[in-house]
């Protein structure tokens, strides 16, 4: 197993940076996070520090840990740890003769990708906030008024989720959600099958019984527990919701993970988690010193 660190370097427009391979190297002129190998008994975030400040000269702030991907070459096995690196010293310059460019989500990417980096992408457009409705404590008019307030914002990912309306009044909400989220570009996900819907979040439930993922739609599942996740990840769902973090609701005796249990149960996570559970935006640090991807939040969302 060949260890390696790799940085997804973030502006504040969401433009990351890639390098390519120079020649002499495997897999010369292919695209890639930089970064390079972690030496035995080295943490793999000082391995981090250490190259890029090698390849690009960079000094980096914080660096938050994302996702774990292995990935088998022909010339060995390698496990990449991907950190999210917002913050650095002086702007990255190509110090070993490799070419740099900076990318947007979205748009045409330098290419060739290495194998092991490209489904990383499809996680790093993946927003930091995904709201969960809640029209039974606001009622399903207030509730659309908060999401089209949120949506001129910005808003790009929610979930209905209202086991407290009637069957047909979920049916027709969900209905007119879906209507004004798709107007401003925003996926949304339901609990079960749903015209129109861009996806399915699978209770943790459903999620063990689930033989393999839905194909042609966003596939989520909530987790509380490590066997959960293995899970999620052994389907390789797009993303999964873990919590609940911190209390809720003080009649329910559920086990709160805090911002410990969470990272440990997140450390090496292939897939995007999201921390839920009475999180709001001020946790955003604390989610992303603990391995989350971002925020799942029902109050949060809306308050």
């Amino acid at each position: 197993m060949i260890d390696v660190a790799a940085a997804v370097m973030l502006r504040a427009d969401g433009s990351f940076l890639l390098a390519q391979r120079p020649a002499g190297k495997v897999y010369a002129g292919y695209w890639e996070f930089p970064g390079g190998k972690v030496e035995p008994g080295e943490p793999a975030a000082q391995a981090l520090a250490r190259e890029l400040h090698e390849e690009l000269g960079v000094d980096i702030g914080e660096a938050y840990p994302w996702l774990t991907r292995v990935f088998t070459y022909p010339h060995g096995t390698v496990r990449l740890r991907f950190y999210r690196v917002t913050s650095w010293k002086n702007e990255p310059q190509p110090r070993e003769d490799q070419a740099i460019a900076w990318q947007r989500p979205g748009a045409p990417t330098a290419a060739p990708m290495l194998p092991a980096n490209a489904p990383v992408l499809a996680s790093l457009a993946l927003p930091a906030e995904y709201a969960i409705t809640n029209a039974a404590r606001y009622g399903t008019a207030e509730m659309l008024a908060r999401l089209e307030r949120r949506l001129e914002r910005g808003l790009a990912l929610v979930q209905v989720r209202e086991p407290e309306l009637g069957s047909g009044e979920r049916r027709l909400f969900t209905q007119q959600v879906l209507g004004l989220a798709h107007r401003y570009g925003c996926k949304v996900l339901t609990k079960a099958a749903f015209p129109g819907a861009d996806g399915i979040h699978f209770r943790a439930s459903e999620l063990m019984v689930l033989k393999e993922k839905p194909a042609g739609a966003l596939a989520v599942a909530s987790c509380h527990t490590r066997a959960e996740l293995d899970r999620a990840m052994s389907l390789e769902l797009d993303f999964a919701v873990l919590g609940p973090v911190k209390p809720t609701d003080p009649r329910k005796n559920a086990s709160l993970l805090g911002w410990e249990g969470f990272a440990r149960l997140a450390k090496g996570s292939s897939i995007p988690l999201y921390a839920i559970g009475g999180v709001t935006r001020a946790d955003r640090e604390d989610a992303w010193r603990a391995g989350a991807h971002g925020l799942a939040m029902i109050r949060g969302a809306w308050d």
